[in-house]
C-alpha cells in the first residue's frame, strides 16, 4: 500500500556528494548498487537517522522522519527501522536470545521471551538461542542480526552488505532466508550490496549509483533489459532478468521446463521442482541471434521475437540488441558486423538461441514456504 511506502530525497556536497530521490513500496526490495565510495551506506544511514545530509526529506508510512527545510528530525530511537549491518553489531555479552529480547523493549515484558524465541525460529536458530555471538559462526551471527532487526517491528528494513562477511555457500543460504522474510514481512526493504548476484536473487527494483548520483532507477526486470546502460555492462555484464515458473521436470534428462511471459525455456533441473518460482538471468553475451530457426544443434532454447531497440557501445565496438519476446525484453550483445550481416533493425523478426547451461536460475521463496505466524503481532 502506498501509505506505507518509503520516500527519500537526499542531497549534499560533503563529505560524499549525494543527489538521489526514490520510493520503495511495501513488499518491494530496492537494491542500491554501485562502486565503493558511491554513497550507498550513507543513504541507509540517512534513512535510519544516523546521518543527516544538508538537504533531506525522508518519509515512511505517511510520517516524516526528516525534513531539513522544516527543521524536522525524528530521533534515531523513535524510528521503527530494522537495520542489519555487515559486521553484525551484536551485544557480545548477551546470548542470541538475549540480543533479541533487548530489541523488544517496545513490547510488554511478558511477551518478549516468546516473541524472541519465535523470531529465532524464523531464521532457523531456535536451537542456538543460548549461545553468545563468539560461539556462533558468521552465518549464524548474521541470522541473529536479521532476527534482531525484525524484533523492532520495523516500518522499513535496511540491509547494509548483509552477506559480505560470509563465504559463498553461507551467502546462498542467507539469501534464501532474506528472500523468505522480505516476501512475508510486507514492508519496504532497501538492500545495499556490491555483489550483483544479491541483486538478481533478491531485488524487485534497482537504483544504480555512481559518485552519489542515480544512473538509473526502476524495476529490476526493466533495468536489466535496457540496452542503453553501458555502466551496468562495464561493472557486471549486461543480462536480462526474467521471472518464471517450473512447469515440469524431466528427471531422466536432468532438465527443467520453465515458462515465462514470452514462452518457455529449458534449464538444468537438478535443484528445481515442479511449481517452483524462479528468477532467470540470461547474459547478453550468451544470446545468439539468427534469421531462421536452427537445425541439427545441441540446443534446447530458441525464442522468437522482434527487435525493439539497438544501442551501439562505441567503447567496445559492440551493439546491444533488445529483442521483444512477447511482453518480455531480452538483450543480446553482438558485433557491428553481425548487425550488418543480419540486417538487424527495429521491427526485424529474429530468433534468439540460448544454451541451457547459460541460464542462471535462482529459486524464489513463496509465502507458503515460511511460517508467517512468527511475523504476526
Amino acid at each position: 500500500m502506498a501509505d506505507r511506502a518509503l520516500s527519500v530525497r537526499l542531497r549534499q556536497e560533503r563529505p560524499i556528494p549525494l543527489d538521489v530521490a526514490f520510493e520503495c513500496a511495501p513488499g518491494e526490495v530496492l537494491a542500491i548498487f554501485g562502486p565503493s565510495g558511491s554513497g550507498k551506506t550513507t543513504i541507509l544511514r540517512s534513512i535510519a537517522g544516523l546521518h543527516r545530509p544538508a538537504n533531506a526529506v525522508v518519509c515512511v508510512g505517511g510520517q516524516t522522519w526528516d525534513d531539513t527545510r522544516q527543521g524536522l528530525s525524528v530521533a534515531v530511537h523513535r524510528r521503527p527501522v530494522g537495520l542489519v549491518f555487515q559486521e553484525y553489531a551484536l551485544f557480545p555479552h548477551l546470548t542470541a536470545l538475549g540480543n533479541l529480547t533487548a530489541a523488544l523493549t517496545h513490547r510488554p515484558r511478558a511477551e518478549r521471551q516468546q516473541r524472541a524465541a519465535a523470531l529465532l525460529g524464523l531464521v532457523q536458530m531456535e536451537h542456538l538461542g543460548h549461545r553468545r555471538p563468539a560461539e556462533l559462526s558468521g552465518g549464524e551471527r548474521q541470522r541473529v542480526a536479521l532476527a534482531r532487526a525484525l524484533a523492532r517491528d520495523p516500518a522499513v528494513l535496511l540491509l547494509d552488505e548483509p552477506f559480505a562477511a560470509v563465504d559463498r555457500v553461507v551467502r546462498q543460504a542467507l539469501r534464501a532466508e532474506v528472500d523468505h522474510i522480505s516476501r512475508t514481512l510486507d514492508v519496504p526493504v532497501v538492500l545495499v550490496t556490491h555483489d550483483f548476484d544479491d541483486v538478481v536473487c533478491l531485488a524487485t527494483h534497482l537504483l544504480l549509483l555512481e559518485q552519489g548520483r542515480a544512473v538509473a532507477h526502476g524495476s529490476l526486470q526493466d533495468l536489466t533489459s535496457r540496452p542503453d546502460i553501458p555502466w551496468l555492462r562495464e561493472s557486471v555484464g549486461l543480462g536480462s532478468t526474467i521471472e518464471a515458473e517450473v512447469a515440469e521436470i524431466d528427471a531422466g534428462r536432468g532438465l527443467a521446463v520453465l515458462v515465462f511471459d514470452g514462452g518457455r525455456l529449458v534449464a538444468p533441473g537438478r535443484t528445481l521442482k515442479a511449481g517452483m518460482h524462479v528468477r532467470l538471468r540470461i547474459p547478453a553475451r550468451e544470446v545468439i541471434l539468427a534469421t531462421a530457426p536452427p537445425h541439427g544443434l545441441s540446443l534446447h532454447n530458441v525464442l522468437t521475437g522482434v527487435v525493439a531497440a539497438l544501442h551501439a557501445d562505441d567503447g567496445q565496438g559492440h551493439v546491444i540488441v533488445q529483442l521483444a519476446v512477447g511482453p518480455t525484453r531480452l538483450l543480446a550483445e553482438v558485433t557491428r558486423d553481425a548487425v550488418s550481416q543480419l540486417a538487424i533493425a527495429p521491427g526485424r523478426p529474429l530468433h534468439a538461441l540460448i544454451k541451457s547451461v547459460s541460464l542462471d536460475v535462482s529459486p524464489r521463496a513463496t509465502a507458503a514456504s515460511i511460517g508467517s505466524s512468527a511475523l504476526s503481532p
